[in-house]
């Protein structure tokens, strides 16, 4: 919702220059309204909870605890399962041993989704999607955003083209952007926050956003009672079973702390359960994305863990302001496809769809991955155009060639793969 609030501000802003003029002036409290009254019911679960027990489900609050290998106490009470537990408890924003950091009043995601105001500016630690995400829906809506990331790029998990397209457009939208800058120490300077990087650069903002992924605490489930733990995640098979009688789904796998994921598992673990056939559990095809704008999507490998894996790959990049649509598209059709290929085999390992509706173009380049097409099958295709999902077509078309990059505006040769620059030269 608060995306999706700050992409409408933005779409309005592009009117000057392609369709007119636009007004525009934001106001936050109608995304914060509509947030407190339709995503989370006044933060009250009771409408979640009566829809379960209608299905014949019983719900207990409280922290459960394992007692056995089939036994589980919450509080007083304890339960016996005659079918099996299912282990579900998510994770929790991670915060780094920072000096000062607990010294201050930082705010994590959920302080940003429950916020009512916001501040006149904010120091965004850390540059992964939920930095990126949130960053920008600030910035949109008036605020002063710095984003701090210790690595060298955006976005660090995804091909580098990724986070080149995002910085450019953070920094298009007046968002400061601070890469490869570790911060030494965090403390309060009157209303403010004060951040000092390594080398002594100091920040300040009237709020520090702690934004350096998610963890997995599993000290007080008590596995150990169920022949469990030890381990940072709980360690399940291709059925998502930890134990005889003992399954466990979402983020305490450490697969991937993404809800599509944990909704992907909960169908293995509930046919699992009812005895029922369900396709064993596959990772290869995972699709990734950050909702910022442009979009950032991905599925399968990157070229950097292809070659740690020891793939012998080609990268194909297109670019989308070089394609008919992008053209078209104007303001806001920024964004690069790009295609991992294993040189052996021909097929596709992964892919990063970055642009508007970058998240449809996604949807068919993960079924090339899931469904182990060759590139010379995804050749053979007629791509419709103008459209975004017209650039495979083309980036396709290079990479059987052996080219690394479409041939662009202002391409100026090739480079071998791991050695791309920004501007695709």
């Amino acid at each position: 919702m608060m995306i999706r609030a700050a992409n409408t501000l933005q779409e309005a802003r592009r009117v000057a220059g392609m369709a007119g003029q636009a007004d525009v002036r934001p106001d936050w409290s109608p995304v914060a309204a509509r947030v407190r009254a339709e995503a989370t019911g006044g933060w009250d679960d009771s409408v979640a909870v009566e829809r379960f027990q209608r299905c014949g489900g019983r719900l207990v609050h409280g922290r459960g605890v394992l007692t056995g290998p089939r036994t589980v106490r919450v509080g007083a009470e304890s339960f016996t399962a005659r079918r099996g537990i299912v282990i579900a408890t998510g994770s929790q924003p991670s915060i780094p041993r920072i000096p000062g950091l607990d010294e201050v009043a930082f705010w994590t995601t959920h302080d940003v989704i429950r916020a009512e105001r916001l501040p006149d500016s904010l120091l965004v630690l850390g540059g992964g999607p939920i930095g990126c995400e949130l960053g920008q829906v600030l910035a949109r809506f008036g605020v002063r955003v710095t984003v701090i990331e210790a690595s060298d790029l955006l976005l660090p998990a995804e091909d580098p083209e990724a986070s080149w397209v995002v910085q450019a457009a953070f920094e298009a939208e007046g968002i400061q952007v601070r890469t490869g800058a570790a911060v030494q120490r965090v403390r309060a300077e009157g209303d403010a926050i004060a951040v000092t990087l390594a080398g002594g650069a100091e920040l300040s903002g009237s709020r520090l956003l702690v934004a350096t992924g998610r963890r997995v605490d599993l000290t007080q489930l008590g596995l150990e009672s169920a022949g469990l733990g030890g381990g940072r995640y709980i360690e399940v098979d291709e059925r998502l079973r930890a134990a005889g009688g003992i399954w466990a789904m979402g983020d305490v796998t450490g697969k991937a702390i993404f809800t599509h994921v944990a909704l992907y598992q909960s169908e293995i673990v509930s046919a699992d359960i009812l005895g029922e056939h369900h396709p064993p559990v596959r990772y290869d095809a995972l699709p990734r994305a950050v909702f910022i704008d442009p979009e950032v999507w991905a599925v399968g490998m990157t070229e950097a863990s292809a070659s740690a894996a020891g793939l012998d790959v080609n990268v194909a990049v297109k670019h989308l302001p070089s394609t008919f649509r992008g053209w078209l598209h104007g303001g806001g059709g920024s964004g690069v496809i790009t295609l991992v290929v294993d040189r052996r085999t021909d097929l596709q390992l992964g892919a990063t769809a970055v642009g508007p509706s970058g998240g449809e173009v996604q949807g068919m380049l993960a079924l090339a991955v899931h469904a182990r097409v060759s590139l010379a099958e995804l050749r053979s295709m007629i791509y419709a155009s103008p459209t975004f999902h017209g650039a495979v077509g083309e980036a396709v078309a290079a990479s059987g060639r052996g080219l690394m990059t479409v041939l662009d505006l202002g391409y100026a040769g090739f480079a071998p793969a791991g050695n791309r620059a920004p501007n695709g030269q």
